[in-house]
């Protein structure tokens, strides 16, 4: 070999992305994330999560998944860490689980019930504002929205004003029937997992993101941050995508 080179070793190719959004939300909040983690040579996509019932839900993200060939990094956030407990149950290409913020049920336990777990320093009750709607049977339900007057200080306290508001402005709604269906599986018994923990958080009591964390035996990192974590500190959220990735190598 001439002097001065030196040898690299082939290197894996970077594994799929794949995040998931959560209630009043939608995936343009990862946008920061992903951009750094194309620098870094991940692909990625974001699943359109429809937020109509935990099952339906879970099943349309398992199709998304399904549509992916090879090793998959899965993250979700706040309502979507439910849908990605039980959407990734079974499925041998998700090769870790990046919780962000979120709701982590395991087997019969509804988003209801997480939010009922005594802990210190609970999270105040969300402001929601009740929407009725016709579903494609003909029947009705109720779609919830957070206040749009609280919203950024509920959510998003730490984004910036004018982001805030356009997030206030174009939330999705989910179906309140959503938040007492209970998980059927969890993906986190079989698939190692990461939780970023949001120390400022006024949706999701940060206390409780620590029990669940410990339950589920994730890696943690805690970040001053809002609700809408992947918003105000992509890169925390992408770092953390890559110590998962590296980790299950």
């Amino acid at each position: 070999m001439p002097s001065g080179t030196t040898t690299r070793r082939p290197t894996a190719p970077s594994r799929p992305v794949v995040f998931v959004h959560g209630a009043f939300a939608d995936s343009s909040g990862w946008y920061g994330a992903m951009d750094k983690l194309r620098k870094d040579g991940y692909p990625v996509r974001a699943a359109n999560n429809p937020l109509r019932g935990l099952p339906s839900d879970s099943a349309y993200v398992r199709d998304f998944l399904n549509s992916i060939k090879g090793p998959i990094i899965l993250a979700g956030h706040s309502y979507g860490g439910a849908v990605i407990t039980q959407a990734a149950a079974g499925d041998p290409d998700v090769k870790a689980l990046v919780y962000v913020a979120a709701s982590v049920p395991d087997v019969g336990e509804s988003l209801a019930d997480l939010k009922a777990h005594q802990v210190d320093s609970p999270a105040p009750s969300l402001p929601l504002q009740p929407a009725e709607f016709t579903k494609p049977d003909g029947t009705r339900g109720t779609d919830a929205y957070i206040d749009r007057a609280k919203f950024r200080e509920t959510f998003a306290a730490d984004v910036n004003a004018t982001v805030a508001a356009d997030m206030a402005d174009t939330q999705k709604p989910i179906d309140i029937a959503a938040l007492n269906q209970k998980a059927t599986a969890a993906a986190w018994k079989t698939i190692p997992s990461w939780f970023l923990i949001a120390k400022q958080d006024h949706a999701n009591s940060t206390n409780l993101q620590r029990w669940e964390a410990e339950r589920i035996g994730a890696h943690t990192v805690e970040i001053n941050s809002s609700h809408a974590a992947m918003v105000s500190h992509p890169k925390a959220v992408a770092d953390l995508i890559e110590q998962a990735d590296r980790g299950t190598r």
